[in-house]
């Protein structure tokens, strides 16, 4: 747990699935990036579905909800989805929270490993696991996952968006801002459009969920981009920006898919970066 000001932010592990490496390191050769995280015989990693639970000032807010175990028994083979070890509910059950104790849902995007979660299956149905919450999200992503482009329609799921589009309560946020009283979004374009990183504000510590902006800590390269950014070029520049300020300002980031990482403060040496670690238990 780590306190932020007048909210405790608690990261949830609510799972881990697979992605074709290459993917996710986009145009770094095979042999450096499977130096720092090994491929298994599909050329998949193994990635974290990391969210994170805010509590305080009389919200319980969920930013994004992992995969979800909705998915057939083909894909989760495809993905390598595993939910043994660690669910979304169990996660908020062990941090003393109830589905329905959720006051806010919060997207960073709606690709299907951070929306996945927020439906379930019920009976022959999908419905909202969270009804009574009020989600969020940019008004711009999510004009963008009900139309998708080609490169990622097989990203935002029909299957859980239509639940979601009908059955709960939203906010369609425009651009960066707060979200509420010490806690603001923060919009970047690159990987998919309108995608918002949620940054919370203490006295003496500022935490920022870095979405996928930087999936892992291993993405702090200019070059370390995904294959599944929509704009390369774009992410580029956000990242840099983005990480200026973090060295700046010492912002504690909060990793979603990162399997080893769950928090690091980044540090500047010889015009390097590196993340140093940080222990969130």
């Amino acid at each position: 747990m780590i306190q932020c000001g007048p909210y405790a932010l608690h990261p949830l592990e609510t799972g881990t699935f697979k992605l074709d490496g290459g993917a996710m390191f986009g145009i770094v050769p095979k042999p450096l990036w499977e130096k720092r995280i090994a491929a298994d015989d599909r050329n998949r990693i193994p990635l974290a579905a990391r969210c994170l639970l805010i509590q305080g000032a009389g919200r319980c807010i969920v930013v994004d909800t992992g995969i979800g175990d909705t998915f057939s028994d083909k894909e989760q083979s495809i993905f390598g989805i595993d939910h043994s070890t660690h669910t979304l509910v169990g996660s908020l059950r062990a941090a003393g929270v109830e589905p329905e104790d959720v006051t806010d849902v919060v997207f960073t995007h709606l690709h299907f490993d951070h929306s996945g979660g927020a439906v379930m299956q019920q009976g022959d149905a999908v419905v909202p696991r969270f009804p009574q919450a009020t989600h969020h999200v940019q008004a711009d992503h999510w004009e963008a996952a009900r139309a998708p482009n080609p490169k990622e329609q097989n990203s935002f799921r029909a299957s859980i968006l239509d639940p979601l589009a009908e059955g709960v309560a939203w906010t369609l946020h425009d651009g960066p801002g707060p979200l509420m009283p010490g806690i603001d979004l923060i919009r970047v374009d690159g990987h998919s459009r309108a995608q918002q990183l949620v940054k919370v504000r203490g006295e003496d510590k500022t935490c920022v969920f870095v979405g996928d902006l930087l999936p892992t800590h291993h993405h702090l390269g200019d070059a370390w981009t995904m294959a599944y950014d929509i704009d390369p070029l774009q992410t580029i520049d956000e990242k840099a920006r983005f990480l200026r300020n973090a060295v700046a300002n010492h912002w504690l980031l909060l990793f979603e898919h990162d399997p080893d990482v769950a928090a690091g403060y980044v540090a500047s040496a010889d015009d390097r970066l590196r993340v140093e670690p940080v222990s969130v238990h």
